[in-house]
């Protein structure tokens, strides 16, 4: 096994270039190839590499999807966000559980099967859903989870497992997935037609300055929610100094209830690369990278041969499109199960082959990004955006949604509605009529951006989609009359305390202290002295978390307050003894009890 070992972490270190910088690429595939990442592997990887074990150590110890201890030949993670919980996320683990007779985070005797629990997965318009190994399943039931089980352990081969092709390229032999789009309504820019090539062509046959310049014009913004001008980030990147210059696409959208990206990478992937390579040329830059999340590994080889098409076609390689003086292509970064990934200082540092630990600002990417040289980092929907404005002109881009806001936004809708799914609308589209389409005109609340974003209540749904109102990445859930908005609002503070990178201790510890906040109200011991409570260490772990996780992550606890305060003042009473509602005597007595050998008296 030593033996076996050794020679395998050489071939990989090789096939990686022996670069440190691709430790994710090479601690994978020990992984994918032996079940885990060994001590013994993380120092035979480190001597390979020439680095230091400690090195290779935190980057296994950091993501989820990575491990030092051995897991089974096929690991079941069940999603266990908001939206799947409330379809059913539960039973289904208790099916998962009495099958295969282990509990979370165990392995059955045989070795052979892990059961885990995983944040948002992708698929919140179809939950509840599971990866299994690197399989999705979706609108999973009782009955599915035991059969699941029972095919695993007749093959102990996920592809196996029965399922209905979903539409699109998910139904392609290189996806083969149960996955559905939903695409619900389609706009004329992403989801329109388009003819691979244009754009870039008529990019090319411009300089990079005009190029940039129309971009600019076209008044794109940013679709990850801040919203920072697209053009003026390009300008800044190829104003940098630096030998190389890098386009970083972020594919890592762990924002629960965001799903956007997953179809998009699907079914408009040509237009994504073309959008890369077009940026690529505007600043400069030779090489893109396309940082795609874990949970999205079962697209990972229909993506890698649409590069090679697009190679063959000369519009991604050396020379593109007779340009000479211009090469540019892309490798696919995988990444293991990180939620702080998706911030883009986190995500550098993905790629660069460690934790994924955010970087202090300033110097921004745009200055000192990936592997220390001017990098644009810009989301799949962005740049996804460039072909569209390159082929149709500026113009045309500006004059669809607002002044403010120009294009259109792609919303992940899901939660208690009868039309979960994709919408891409103009930019001024109402929530009240978002809810129409959606179907979830009931709505008591909408979290709009995800945990990190707003929960809106009713009085607030004639409000516009766009950056000087409803600004959002594209997360809307619903909750319809049965749900509980500050157990939500807990359910979302769990999944900050589960994903923070524990870097800082406004976030590591002030998101703990929240969710405990939240818990005593619910359970009817808080104290009106509680909101001011909340509302103060909110804003203390906002203004002092170092990025963009922890100064977002109190939304969940502020915009509910704010929004729902009525809800927060039903649930708490004062005491006008004094006393503490959590403090248990009978338990603070009980050691003294035990020492003096009866029961106390109070």
């Amino acid at each position: 096994m030593e033996q076996n070992l050794s020679k395998a972490i050489v071939e990989i270190c090789r096939a990686c270039g022996g670069d440190r910088t691709r430790m994710m690429d090479i601690v994978e595939a020990v992984q994918s190839r032996f079940g885990c990442v060994s001590g013994e592997a993380m120092e035979l990887i480190a001597k390979e590499v020439k680095t230091h074990r400690v090195e290779v150590e935190s980057v296994v110890s950091f993501y989820a999807f990575l491990s030092d201890k051995p897991k089974g030949n096929v690991v079941i993670r069940l999603c266990n966000d908001i939206v799947d919980k409330m379809y059913g996320a539960d039973r289904v683990a208790a099916a998962f559980e009495e099958e295969l007779g282990i509990k979370f985070g165990e392995t059955t005797k045989d070795g052979k099967i892990t059961l885990e629990r995983t944040p948002c997965i992708g698929m919140c318009d179809q939950p509840p859903a599971a990866l299994v190994n690197d399989k999705v399943m979706t609108w999973l039931s009782t009955d599915a989870a035991r059969q699941i089980v029972r095919t695993i352990k007749e093959t102990g081969d996920p592809e196996k497992l029965s399922h209905t092709l979903g539409d699109g390229a998910n139904a392609s032999p290189l996806v083969r997935s149960m996955v559905s789009n939903n695409v619900r309504a389609r706009g004329e820019v992403l989801f329109a037609a388009h003819e691979p090539g244009v754009g870039l062509e008529r990019a090319l046959g411009m300089s990079s300055v005009e190029v940039i310049k129309e971009i600019k014009t076209s008044r794109l913004r940013g679709r990850g929610g801040a919203g920072f001008p697209t053009g003026m980030k390009l300008e800044f990147t190829r104003g940098a100094e630096g030998a190389r210059k890098f386009v970083l696409c972020n594919a890592d959208e762990g924002e629960p209830g965001t799903f956007k990206d997953r179809v998009l990478l699907t079914e408009a992937p040509r237009l994504l690369f073309e959008g890369m390579a077009i940026a690529g040329y505007a600043i400069g830059a030779d090489s893109g990278v396309l940082y795609l999340r874990g949970e999205y590994a079962y697209l990972r080889a229909y993506l890698e041969s649409v590069l090679a098409e697009m190679r063959a076609k000369n519009l991604l390689g050396v020379g593109i499109r007779g340009k000479k003086e211009f090469d540019f292509d892309v490798r696919i970064q995988m990444g293991a199960g990180a939620y702080v990934c998706g911030e883009e200082t986190s995500l550098i540092s993905s790629c660069e082959g460690l934790r994924g630990d955010p970087k202090n600002r300033p110097p921004f990417p745009a200055q000192k990004g990936y592997l220390g040289l001017p990098s644009s980092v810009n989301n799949v929907e962005t740049l996804s955006c460039l072909p569209r404005i390159m082929e149709r002109g500026a113009a045309w881009f500006s004059g669809i949604g607002t002044p403010q806001s120009s294009g259109t936004k792609v919303l992940s809708i899901s939660g208690d509605c009868k039309s979960p799914g994709v919408y891409e609308l103009p930019f001024g589209a109402s929530l009240r009529e978002v809810l129409k389409m959606a179907g979830g005109e009931d709505a008591i609340a909408v979290q709009i951006g995800g945990p990190s974003g707003q929960m809106i209540a009713p009085k607030e749904f004639d409000r516009k989609f766009c950056f000087d109102d409803l600004a959002t990445g594209g997360s809307v859930i619903v909750f319809g009359p049965k749900r509980n908005v500050l157990e939500v609002a807990h359910a979302f503070m769990e999944f900050f305390v589960e994903e923070s990178c524990g870097y800082c201790t406004p976030c590591r510890a002030g998101n703990q202290l929240l969710a405990k906040g939240l818990e005593k109200i619910l359970a009817g011991q808080g104290e009106p002295a509680d909101l001011e409570y909340l509302e103060k260490l909110g804003s203390t772990v906002k203004i002092m978390s170092r990025c963009g996780l922890g100064q977002t992550s109190a939304q969940p606890v502020l915009t509910t307050l704010k929004n729902f305060r009525e809800l927060y003042e039903k649930q708490v009473k004062a005491r006008p003894d004094g006393r503490q509602p959590t403090f248990d005597l009978k338990a603070a007595v009980g050691d003294a009890e035990k020492i003096a050998g009866r029961a106390s008296a109070h």
